[in-house]
């Protein structure tokens, strides 16, 4: 039937057959949900960032997709996409678009003043990073940003404010963020140097693997030295060591610089994020 087929279209839209990608935001911001609350933060904010992450990373993609439609068009990992093919028109990818963003921000509503006006920020944030590839060295460090927002707004939904810790994580996030999406640029960089776009494989060159490198490490120590105080937890620092094991895997998938290495390290880094994200939950549970 032809509604079920464009109901499949917008689900290729949002990328709904692929989850990593709303799971690399889902479970910094939920880390930094449980240590805000010192613990478990109740099922009703907890499922205002589950469904608003999960949102608005969707709404992320159709942005994206419209803004990079042309580009696309000329990168073989992107070519079939719906709006590049035009099986979905412009207009009916920035309406899904608008309206996730929209049913976002309805669940931002229930929280507080604080936390709203950051969601306005983490909007504009998302708004302009598919732009920053057109004039940024390095676009990733916009989506960094982009990513890292939830975790102040968690610290404003639970307390009502922002204290350093929230932009501690939030800056050790952006760490993780440079090293997956640098992963990321790596599969496509041959494809981007000829269309002219800008991403950080392209402005490190042969330094891409060291550095990729470089920023895992400053994600897990700034994580590890910035929560270890309040955690005090045994199963905290196994957890941190089972990512830093994860990140030496990631190494030997990426120094070939192949496409096939660098996408599936990019693909496995939800697990790097879940080992984090349990380490932190598990030492609240067995306190």
């Amino acid at each position: 039937m032809r509604w079920r087929k464009k109901f499949n279209l917008y689900l290729a839209l949002i990328r709904w057959d692929r989850p990593a990608g709303w799971l690399l935001l889902l479970w910094p911001t939920l880390g930094a949900l449980w240590v805000a609350a010192g613990g478990f933060p109740g099922w009703q904010l907890l499922s205002v960032f589950v469904l608003g992450t999960f949102l608005m990373r969707s709404a992320g993609c159709c942005i994206n997709d419209v803004a990079d439609r042309e580009f696309d068009k000329h990168v073989k990992r992107t070519a079939g996409r719906p709006v590049t093919t035009g099986a979905v028109s412009v207009k009916e990818a920035l309406a899904v678009g608008a309206l996730l963003a929209l049913l976002a921000f309805a669940l931002v509503l229930t929280t507080n003043a604080l936390t709203i006006g950051l969601s306005g920020a983490a909007l504009a944030v998302t708004l302009a990073y598919p732009y920053a590839k057109r004039y940024v060295s390095m676009p990733q460090a916009v989506l960094g940003l982009a990513f890292g927002m939830g975790i102040p707004m968690a610290f404003a939904a639970v307390r009502g404010d922002l204290p350093p810790l929230a932009w501690l994580l939030t800056f050790g996030n952006l760490c993780w963020v440079l090293a997956y999406d640098t992963e990321y640029a790596m599969v496509d960089r041959d494809d981007d140097v000829c269309i002219g776009i800008k991403t950080s494989a392209i402005t490190l060159g042969r330094l891409d693997v060291p550095v990729v490198m470089l920023c895992y490490l400053g994600f897990i120590s700034l994580w590890t030295l910035t929560l270890g105080p309040y955690l005090a937890s045994q199963l905290f620092y196994l957890a941190m060591l089972l990512a830093l094991v994860q990140v030496t895997w990631h190494f030997t998938l990426i120094r070939s610089r192949t496409r096939d290495g660098c996408f599936k390290a990019f693909r496995l880094n939800h697990w790097l994020g879940f080992t984090v994200f349990a380490g932190i939950a598990a030492s609240y549970f067995f306190r």
